[in-house]
Formats: C-alpha cells, structure tokens, sequence
C-alpha cells in the first residue's frame, strides 16, 4: 500500500491513474455507442429493440441483485472513473504549470497535436454534456416530453430538434478529440512501446476515436433526418 501511496504521489504514478481510469471510460463510451445502435433495429413483436436492450440492463443480476442493481453498481464504478481522470488531470496540469516552461517546449512543437492542446477545454465540455445528458435521458429534467422507461421515445422526440442535435454533436467532436489523443498516449503512459508497432499507435487511436464518432451520430442523424421514426 505504501509503494501504492508513494507511485502516485509521482508524474508517473498520477498518468498511470488516469491512464487506468481512462481505458474504463473508453470501453464504457463503446459499449454506450453499441448500445445506441440498437436504434437502427425494427421493431419486433411490438417492442422497439431499444426499449429491450434497455430493459435487459435494468434487469441483469435478479434476482441475485436487485432489479436496476448491476446498472447502479456500473454507475458507481464510472463517477469514481471519472472523479479519478479529473483529479489526475488536474494534479497533472498543476505539476506541468509548476514545472519550467523551457522543458516542455521542444517537447510540444514535437510530438502533441491540436488534439493534445484542447484536451483540457474538450474535457470540460464533455463534463458539461454528461450533466446535460443524465438530466436529458436518465432523470428527464431537460427532456420536455420525457417518458420513463420509453427510451426509444425519448430518443426519437429529442433527435428531432436540431438545437439538441447541435449540442451533440458539438459533445461527440469533443469527445472524438478526447479518445484521438487518449487512445494514442495511453500506449506510451503504460510503457507499452515498441519500434515495431509504434507507427500504428496514432492509425489505431484515430480510427478508434472516428469509429465512436460515426456510431453515436448515426441514430440521431437518421432520426433528425426522419427515416427513425
């Protein structure tokens, strides 16, 4: 525990965390767009594949848990994966603050992106959206005609707004940026480099981050665009 308390307490140590913390957000975020995909399903025996999908979360575990317990165990798991990538983030920007400038500059003009220099604004953004989204989706608060349990309803009534799709897609750019850059530095943050593969690093970060961004604007732009009815 003391080798633990003391790592983190390093540079290493607190972009390890967030490293770890990240790689939970990221199979969260595609998991969250796979999910989503469901919208592009028929509807089978009267029931929309989304309104299914969403009732199969709510009911995994019972009766060993409680109807809806994995989704909050879930829910648990993710505040403290975020409450770990912020924290680090910001321990990290202070540190890199503190830290002489003239360190870091060859550094910059050498290996980070326009993504690398808007991760700390992208970040807030997508705080601010994942807010607006648990408020629009999950509770009902910013949703006009939000109806509990009718997710594909709700998906529909609020796609055909352009100002609602406007701010998403303003979220999945930032988001879109956010993975581009994490999934490219988590692979040298872990040590996990080598000359054989490195070239691939930056392909598989941009294609990963182009993937999520495509699978989570398809539903909504089909429903703005009335073919998801």
């Amino acid at each position: 525990m003391r080798r633990v308390a003391t790592l983190y307490r390093t540079t290493v140590g607190k972009k390890v965390l967030m490293a770890v913390s990240g790689v939970v957000l990221f199979s969260f975020v595609f998991a969250h767009m796979l999910g989503n995909l469901k919208m592009l399903f028929p509807a089978s025996d009267g029931h929309f594949a989304m309104d299914v999908y969403a009732e199969y979360l709510r009911e995994i575990g019972y009766p060993l848990l409680p109807h809806g317990g994995v989704l909050w165990i879930a829910r648990l798991v993710l505040l403290a994966a975020v409450g770990t990538h912020i924290w680090s983030a910001l321990q990290l920007a202070q540190l890199s603050r503190a830290a002489r400038p003239s360190g870091y500059q060859k550094e910059d003009s050498l290996s980070l992106s326009y993504a690398s220099r808007t991760m700390r604004w992208g970040g807030v953004i997508l705080l601010l959206f994942v807010i607006y989204h648990l408020l629009h989706f999950t509770t009902g608060q910013a949703h006009s005609s939000f109806v509990a349990g009718a997710v594909h309803q709700n998906y529909v009534n609020a796609f055909q707004d352009p100002g609602i799709f406007l701010v998403y897609l303003i979220a999945q750019t930032a988001l879109c940026f956010h993975l581009y850059h994490g999934a490219w530095s988590f692979f040298q943050t872990l040590g996990l480099s080598h000359p054989k593969y490195n070239h691939l690093r930056r392909p598989f970060a941009a294609g990963f981050a182009f993937v999520v961004f495509v699978g989570f604007l398809m539903p909504p732009t089909l429903v703005l665009a009335g073919v998801i009815s």
